[in-house]
């Protein structure tokens, strides 16, 4: 039976069927997102009370058509992995899968070695998101955008200012059709102003593109061979795809890349710095998004300032004054006096009488003894240039470390009345007195 013999229902439900992937990475990743990711996967990691990619399937499950969500990956599917996936499925009605590479493949090579799961059912499209940004997700306007002009490759792109984009992959664009004309990785000159955002729709006929590179990549591998091998054996390094530098830097300017721009939020999460931003971006959202989610100010309750997550399970006493951006994990506890700002408190932290803990990451299980300071030195982008984003310097300099927010790893003790300043405590440290601008192993 033909398509157009269909009845008018089921025409659309086919024409309409999408799905998501979702780009996790793995453990060789994150290396600056030390020491946060020795206890969970980054994609895990909460940010504005949430795993970091559930606010990715979130957003995926709100377009219409979503037929499933596909992690990509080379993590091995642990507890704390397993556990999630069942949970996101249960909570969006979806089916949640992670597909584990054997290798790391790259930003492409993972979508090409599962090119079969993700076009199985005939999708007429499917999103690729990167774990790592934050976003308010526009994918209806970039489905639209698609749908009025459909071509292999549409990009999701934003504005930064001609420092900054320097660290991104670069956009030049034709103003009036948003073909993509010029593609650049992390240039070394200025090149343009519009950068990728890692959130990308892909036709089906965009694997086709992915299958030229790693056919020319198995050919090149030949040569790679040692003595006496077999020329028709595979080379283990054929299946590596970089979406960025193998496909959109090589098919610019050819009619099949396009670019849809953005002005909502948009942050890259590499550092834990940038996931104390990102959670502030996120918890702004919720009063659109999730206006469930935030504490409000209550007689006999803590004091709210702006923009607070509290999990239900926390216990936080009345006399504490929380906000702005905070985010309070499962099973915490807040003791009385304590002020609590800018930062994250993970599961299970103890923050004891009268401490201050300002622009901080606070690992699990840890605690804050009384009367102790905790305190980071932000790195946020400059409020004067709306087009400023997170820098991605590193975090030494001269072998020194830079002022930069506070992290305690998991179960850190801190003593009663000590100071700690822009230190990063790594995981199972019992420190006896005050700290500034170290790395405490």
């Amino acid at each position: 039976m033909r398509p157009s013999q269909l009845c008018p229902r089921i025409q659309v439900a086919i024409a309409i069927m999408l799905k998501a992937v979702i780009l996790i990475g793995g453990p060789q990743k994150g290396t600056r997102f030390r020491p946060l990711s020795f206890e969970v996967p980054k994609p895990l990691f909460p940010v504005a009370g949430v795993p970091m990619i559930q606010h990715h399937i979130e957003a995926c499950a709100q377009v219409p058509g979503m037929q499933e969500i596909l992690l990509i990956g080379f993590y091995q599917p642990d507890e704390a992995l397993t556990r999630f996936l069942e949970a996101a499925q249960q909570e969006f009605n979806l089916p949640v899968r992670y597909l584990q590479e054997f290798v790391p493949l790259g930003t492409g090579g993972g979508l090409y070695h599962f090119r079969d799961q993700i076009l199985a059912g005939g999708p007429e499209a499917f999103f690729v998101l990167n774990a790592d940004v934050c976003s308010d997700f526009p994918l209806s306007a970039m489905l639209a955008a698609y749908r009025r002009q459909p071509h292999p490759f549409l990009l999701l792109g934003t504005t930064a200012n001609r420092t900054q984009s320097l660290n991104y992959g670069c956009i030049v664009e034709n103003p009036q059709t948003h073909e993509v004309l010029h593609y650049v990785e992390k240039p070394s000159t200025f090149v343009s102003d519009v950068i990728n955002c890692g959130i990308y729709l892909f036709s089906p006929e965009a694997l086709k593109p992915l299958r030229d590179v790693f056919q020319r990549n198995q050919q090149d591998g030949q040569f790679c061979l040692p003595p006496g091998e077999d020329s028709l054996g595979l080379w283990p390094g054929a299946g590596t795809i970089r979406l960025e530098q193998d496909v959109f830097s090589a098919l610019a300017g050819q009619g099949q890349i396009y670019v849809h721009l953005t002005d909502g939020i948009w942050s890259q999460i590499k550092s834990a710095g940038s996931a104390l931003y990102a959670s502030r971006l996120y918890l702004g959202q919720y009063q659109l998004t999730h206006p469930e989610r935030l504490a409000k100010h209550t007689p006999g309750g803590p004091r709210i300032r702006g923009n607070v997550y509290i999990h239900p399970t926390a216990k936080v006493a009345p006399s504490a004054v929380l906000g702005p951006n905070v985010s309070i994990g499962e099973g915490v506890t807040v003791g009385e006096g304590v002020r609590l700002r800018e930062s994250i408190v993970l599961h299970g932290a103890t923050l004891q009488e009268h401490t201050c803990v300002l622009h901080t990451i606070v690992g699990w299980g840890s605690t804050v003894g009384r009367w102790a300071r905790v305190e980071g030195t932000p790195n946020d982008p400059n409020p004067n240039d709306p087009r400023a984003h997170m820098d991605s310097e590193s975090l030494f300099k001269d072998g020194k470390l830079l002022p930069a927010i506070t992290i305690l790893g998991c179960r850190v003790r801190i003593p009663a009345e000590v100071l700690i300043l822009n230190s990063i405590v790594l995981p199972h440290k019992e420190l006896s007195r005050s700290f500034t601008n170290q790395i405490i192993l």
